[in-house]
């Protein structure tokens, strides 16, 4: 007998794309922890959410605070293109977020960073990419 009913829709699971763009952000995002890590900084914190944003890494360096966003592209400079005016005004926001509820009196300088990452390159650090006076 053929059951003609309508089944329940299973649930959705994340398109292929977004899986893999997912693994790939992941993935780069471990790729710029090595190499501030390896510059001397301390991860803080990654993939930081808060309600109006998420920072990708924290690190610290002695009274340096940095709050990095990692970019990763076919190549560096479609990376460097891809942090946009709305995404810097959300890491900003977030940054403020966080320090309310991370005060640290050593901390004597915050900059904001981007580090680019592409397939075969070595990961590309931006210091000061931009600044929370936008």
């Amino acid at each position: 007998m053929n059951d003609e009913r309508p089944r329940p829709r299973p649930v959705d699971a994340p398109r292929p794309e977004r899986q893999i763009a997912f693994r790939t952000g992941i993935s780069a995002e471990s790729r710029a922890a090595a190499l501030l890590i390896a510059k001397g900084f301390r991860i803080l914190a990654r993939r930081w959410r808060s309600p109006v944003g998420e920072i990708d890494i924290i690190a610290r360096r002695r009274h340096l605070l940095l709050f990095v966003e990692v970019k990763a592209r076919e190549t560096l400079d479609d990376a460097a293109w891809s942090v946009t005016e709305r995404q810097r005004f959300r890491i900003v926001a977030a940054a403020e977020a966080w320090l309310a509820r991370n005060a640290d009196d050593r901390i004597r300088d915050i900059r904001f960073d981007a580090i680019l990452v592409a397939p075969g390159r070595i990961p590309r650090h931006i210091p000061a990419a931009f600044d929370a006076s936008l």
